[in-house]
């Protein structure tokens, strides 16, 4: 419950800040537009030269790229905005006021700046994936409903493990803002398109070193039809992995760093 609360005074800062800078929100609505536009112009001319991609139709795809914006957005909302406060935080010594904060330093560093105009995204990505099933004709049984949210909920914990990863990073060296910047430009690019498409050689990278497989793939694959029970197992164990190992960095590093008196 206390953690609940944190989590709600973030939440109500960040609101107050969105209320504050209006154009932030217009701006975040113009970005999700174009994302979206030229999300579909991509799909149009693949699908204007074949109907089907390595077995994914395109209605198939314009539900993955719906749930590629799910999980930006939610990621955009308060783990990326979170972890660049960190890794500031951490190069200008004022991390230690997050260390003397009665509550569970990791859940500060990554709860502690919430941008709400990302909701756009979260948003838009609701409203693509109904449009796509819509368009597949297909009926949602209970079943797959639960495998999507199970996926996706590993997905999103997989994102945030990984990210948390790169960003404890900061702990061993001073300047690392640019690593997240790569990380959203390949998650941005590579994770619109099923991990199956992709040359060999490079599904295993986006499946198990940047996982955007287990966030994007695995969840388009549940709604879609394409998963099985297994296949949903194995996403939640990739997700337990990935919070056990982000979280043991976590405290290595916490015991390295020495404070802004240093």
């Amino acid at each position: 419950m206390h953690s609940l609360r944190v989590l709600r005074a973030f939440l109500s800062i960040g609101v107050a800040n969105l209320l504050q800078y209006r154009s932030d929100f217009a701006i975040a609505v113009v970005n999700a537009g174009v994302g979206l536009v030229t999300a579909v112009l991509a799909l149009s001319v693949v699908f204007g030269n074949t109907a089907d991609l390595r077995g994914w139709t395109a209605d198939q795809l314009l539900v993955l790229v719906g749930v590629h914006f799910f999980i930006s957005g939610l990621v955009g909302v308060v783990i990326r905005p979170s972890m660049e406060a960190m890794m500031e935080g951490i190069r200008l010594g004022t991390f230690d006021f997050v260390l003397t904060k009665p509550a569970d330093a990791q859940l500060l560093a990554s709860a502690r700046v919430m941008s709400p105009q990302a909701l756009t995204d979260v948003v838009v990505g609701l409203g693509v994936v109904g449009f796509g099933l819509s368009r597949i004709g297909a009926t949602l049984h209970p079943a797959a409903v639960v495998l999507f949210a199970v996926t996706l909920l590993a997905g999103f914990a997989t994102v945030y493990s990984f990210l948390l990863l790169l960003s404890t990073c900061a702990f061993w060296f001073v300047k690392l803002d640019n690593i997240l910047v790569i990380f959203q430009a390949l998650f941005g690019n590579a994770g619109r398109w099923p991990v199956p498409i992709f040359p060999g050689w490079m599904r295993p990278v986006l499946t198990f070193v940047v996982p955007i497989a287990f966030a994007v793939t695995v969840p388009a694959q549940a709604l879609t039809g394409q998963l099985s029970v297994g296949g949903a197992a194995g996403s939640v164990g990739v997700a337990v992995l990935f919070l056990v190992a982000s979280r043991a960095f976590w405290l290595v590093a916490l015991r390295r760093y020495t404070g802004a008196s240093a």
